[in-house]
């Protein structure tokens, strides 16, 4: 089918109330650019994304001072935590070296 057809169809679907104007939006640049417009909507996906490392609070990486900044709870807290979960099956360092590497830095 060709993108002028597929347009065509997105118009229709719009013009008759099946699809809202965000929704259409959105299917009409997936058409044209083959990619989808970034819109969380959920506030926990938007704290995920904004996750940054800290430069300032910091003893190894600043992952716990990043994760403290993002979520409101002390940092001393987070590296506890981290602490005890490497201490009971060493999942937490495994946890920290993998947020050290994929999340960026502040």
């Amino acid at each position: 089918m060709a993108l002028i057809d597929e347009l065509g169809k997105l118009d229709e679907l719009h013009q008759r109330g099946a699809l809202t104007n965000d929704e259409y939006a959105k299917a009409k640049e997936r058409l044209l650019h083959g990619r989808v417009p970034f819109d969380s909507g959920s506030p926990a996906l938007d704290a995920v994304n904004g996750l940054r490392r800290s430069r300032s609070d910091r003893w190894i990486a600043g992952v716990c001072g990043g994760i403290a900044a993002s979520t409101g709870v002390a940092s001393w807290v987070w590296r506890l935590s981290f602490a005890l979960v490497f201490l009971f099956g060493g999942a937490g360092l495994l946890i920290y070296i993998l947020l050290w590497i994929f999340v960026p830095e502040d």
